[in-house]
């Protein structure tokens, strides 16, 4: 009996120098290169993912407090997998077998049924769509709900930007965004501030001695309406990833205190998400996708 690999089937997509591998397990971006430099961190095929490397976040990124939520007067209670805060971490599809729809050379689409549960009684199908050219990697993802009820609904990220093997103090990060979201000791959200000294990431940033785990809001975009995050290594080059005007909120960590110990600071997490975090009970930015209704964002990523 052959044994699948932890991240199931392995979807290859390439473009000219461009090569990404999807996964089965979460959909998930496991690799994506340029010239065989690693745009984001890896994970091999036979891991587990580490600190939800690439995955989609749906029907929530980032924490829910408690994972607790009401809606219409109805408490609902989803699985607290972060235990350590007491939150719901990143959703329900990180770790579902996703099926394959579509697969050509530079593109692939798949496909998540996400049917109702105890702590989620919504039901919502989910397609997320990776395509290469010359600009580099794009993503799409369109979730509609196929239920007879409006869903709470948010959508998030977590590609991890790579500094291709250098010290992650030697590398430099840059951040469209002008509003830290401030946290208490759970990392969930209080309140917002104008972003300032080693929050303030407008111009590029040393990261020696920096430890993010922030969210970020009020968003600036360049001339085509993108939003971006740039992590440059000490070669000069510049792993990046950007969103459209269909998302408005940023995640980034450095990974200081991720539970795998290998993986701390080897990366950047640059988290394009639709709102911040526990948006199902605090209603901040909170989709609310009606029967029959579908939601779509787009994010993509590059080597400059």
């Amino acid at each position: 009996m052959n044994t699948p690999a932890p991240s199931g089937t392995q979807v290859r997509i390439a473009h000219g120098e461009h090569a990404a591998t999807i996964t089965e397990v979460g959909a998930a971006v496991r690799e994506y290169t340029v010239g065989g430099r690693p745009v984001f961190t890896p994970f091999r095929e036979d891991e587990v993912a580490p600190a939800f490397n690439g995955a989609v976040l749906v029907p929530w990124p980032n924490r829910l407090r408690d994972g607790s939520y009401e809606v219409d007067g109805t408490t609902y209670q989803v699985p607290i997998t972060e235990p350590g805060r007491g939150t719901a971490l990143h959703g329900l599809a990180c770790w579902q077998r996703w099926t394959v729809v579509e697969h050509e050379a530079a593109r692939a689409a798949l496909e998540l049924h996400l049917p109702p549960s105890p702590g989620y009684p919504f039901d919502l199908v989910v397609r997320v769509t990776y395509s290469l050219d010359d600009a580099g990697l794009r993503v799409h993802v369109r979730t509609t709900n196929v239920g007879a009820s409006t869903a709470p609904y948010g959508v998030g990220f977590h590609p991890w930007l790579s500094a291709d093997g250098a010290d992650l103090d030697a590398c430099t990060l840059q951040l469209d965004a002008a509003t830290r979201v401030t946290t208490d000791d759970r990392l969930l959200p209080t309140g917002t501030e104008p972003v300032a000294g080693t929050y303030d990431l407008r111009e590029p940033r040393p990261l020696a001695g920096v430890d993010l785990d922030d969210a970020y809001v009020d968003v600036l975009r360049d001339a085509d309406g993108l939003s971006w995050v740039r992590l440059t290594a000490p070669d000069g080059r510049t792993a990046a990833v950007w969103m459209d005007g269909s998302m408005d909120t940023w995640q980034v960590c450095t990974g200081d205190h991720v539970g795998d110990a290998a993986f701390q600071r080897s990366g950047v997490a640059a988290e394009p998400m639709s709102c911040v975090a526990d948006a199902f009970r605090t209603g901040e930015r909170l989709v609310r996708l009606a029967p029959g209704s579908s939601h779509e964002v787009t994010w993509g990523a590059t080597l400059l």
